[in-house]
């Protein structure tokens, strides 16, 4: 079974494609630390899933009052992230599956991440996923982060493909809603399953609800093959 010539699938990295959250928590926690702010727990890091690094720590330096520039923060945040994403960064297994049977099919993918360029390419290297991917966009490169559709248009833009014929597989809600507002369907997989009720879930076209535990990608794939013929 073949997808039609003009699809594209457009994947957030983080907490998609990539189980990065856990290192962006511990940076985030030694970081606070570091300015002298301690208890910082998992709980208040799921407030921040799936908003750019740039959006989050412009909201933990006015949550905690935070001194340093917002630029001294990001700086230090992505080395204290590089550090340990280099070290270890797992790759869902059927994320990596999905990614393989679209490759197979020569369907054109494109990484669109809140996550900074650095950052995008030390995991896509590390990881192997980098031949499928020469197509990256960072939140830094466009105007607004998500929910705003920006860094998924800009994805399309490079891919040359229109909106409508573009899929975007998304972990969190500001990326369903980012993924609506570009005007493309959307293959939500809920990071943090408590979530899967958000509204913005509800506009994706697949919604797997019990996330990575629940997706396979061969359901996916079958959902695209059969959304992608019914639009076209």
């Amino acid at each position: 079974m073949s997808t039609p010539g003009t699809v594209a699938v457009i994947f957030d990295l983080d907490g998609t494609l990539v189980n990065s959250e856990p290192n962006y928590f511990e940076a985030g926690r030694r970081l606070l630390a570091g300015h002298g702010v301690t208890g910082y727990t998992w709980t208040d890091h799921e407030r921040y899933v799936g908003i750019s690094t740039r959006e989050t720590l412009a909201l933990l330096k006015a949550a905690y009052g935070l001194r340093a520039s917002l630029e001294e923060l990001l700086a230090e945040a992505n080395h204290r992230y590089l550090e340990l994403a280099r070290a270890s960064t797992p790759v869902y297994p059927e994320m990596r599956k999905f990614v393989e049977l679209l490759a197979a099919e020569h369907v054109p993918m494109a990484v669109a991440s809140g996550s900074s360029l650095e950052a995008i390419e030390a995991i896509l290297s590390g990881t192997g996923l980098t031949p499928w991917f020469t197509t990256t966009v960072s939140a830094d490169e466009v105007a607004n982060g998500k929910p705003a559709p920006d860094v998924f248009l800009e994805a399309a833009r490079r891919l040359g493909a229109s909106p409508v014929d573009c899929v975007v597989l998304e972990d969190a809600a500001p990326g369903a809603a980012a993924a609506y507002a570009a005007g493309m369907r959307c293959i939500a997989v809920p990071y943090v399953a408590a979530q899967a009720d958000d509204p913005a879930f509800a506009t994706a076209g697949l919604l797997v609800r019990g996330g990575q535990a629940e997706f396979t990608a061969r359901a996916a794939y079958d959902w695209l093959v059969g959304s992608a013929g019914a639009s076209s």
